[in-house]
């Protein structure tokens, strides 16, 4: 193994923030030895990784800080990757979660990481997976990865989290109808958020009767994310859902997974400009163009 990597993946696996920000930022970039650097992993499927997501303004941001202190209060080392907007300048993160986490900046059992979107779609970064796996490689008690809150489409962290957290707002009541066909179905906690405001507990109980229809009734719990009211409930009942999902959904993440990361070693070399060549080479040849003929020149 080249010696580089070999002391980066030593860096990961001792926790060194220095080393493993290097590493994810080779991962991320594809930078020289990338490939060589996930292949050398040992990845620790024991440790959670738990999804967090909802519409904007769901108090996402608020609930992941209140997470993080009462987890470090309890002696837990945390990673959190917060997948912020791209910015349309340097098409880096627009680093607006790490501001609300500012508290935890200097924690030494706190690592957190931005990500950019870069134009992915589903609420994720496009190296979410191996950034992930990189932070399992490395002694965090729990990873937090907080999605950027684009509505139904951010099911993508369902094929990715080991427990999924859907986080809404009393005032999500009227569209829960809505929402049941699309993020609805990929929870498996949901948090209603700000329940000081009015009408928390009857929409929590709206959901609870919603949830008991499914086949596996999934938990409903009431946060007050700023109060940090609630939070040690929903640790409890992350556990609790790991516990079930690490033995019976574990080989179906596993599939997910790679099959993912198969599709996207495959289309690698294939983009938009790519096909725009092709096409014109196509049609200088041809009479009318056929997609189906075109496809087979990827193949």
């Amino acid at each position: 193994m080249n010696t580089q990597v070999s002391g980066l993946i030593e860096g990961v696996a001792q926790g060194n923030f220095k080393l493993l920000a290097r590493a994810i930022t080779i991962v991320e970039n594809e930078l020289e030895h990338s490939i060589a650097l996930l292949q050398a992993l040992t990845i620790n499927y024991t440790t959670p990784v738990i999804g967090i997501t909802g519409p904007p303004g769901a108090g996402k941001s608020t609930l992941v800080n209140a997470l993080i202190a009462q987890l470090v209060q309890d002696d837990k080392r945390v990673a959190v990757v917060a997948v912020d907007p791209t910015s349309p300048f340097n098409y880096g993160s627009l680093l607006g979660d790490r501001i609300r986490m500012v508290d935890f900046f200097n924690n030494p059992n706190v690592y957190i990481r931005s990500l950019a979107t870069r134009g992915s779609l589903g609420g994720l970064s496009e190296k979410i997976m191996e950034v992930t796996d990189v932070l399992r490689a490395s002694n965090f008690d729990y990873i937090f990865i907080e999605t950027v809150g684009v509505g139904q489409s951010e099911v993508e962290i369902a094929g990715l989290a080991d427990v999924t957290v859907v986080v809404l707002v009393p005032e999500a009541g009227d569209e829960v109808q809505g929402l049941k066909a699309g993020i609805m179905e990929i929870a498996n906690v949901f948090v209603v958020n700000k329940s000081d405001r009015p009408g928390a507990q009857v929409f929590a109980n709206n959901l609870r009767k919603l949830t008991h229809e499914r086949a596996n009734e999934t938990p409903v719990l009431t946060t007050t994310a700023h109060l940090r009211e609630g939070v040690v409930e929903l640790i409890e009942a992350i556990n609790a859902q790991f516990k079930h999902k690490i033995t019976t959904q574990k080989h179906h993440l596993l599939v997910e997974k790679i099959y993912r990361l198969i599709q996207k070693q495959r289309m690698k070399d294939v983009s938009r400009v790519t096909i725009e060549q092709q096409i014109e080479n196509y049609i200088s040849t041809e009479s009318a163009l056929n997609p189906y003929k075109l496809v087979e020149r990827f193949k």
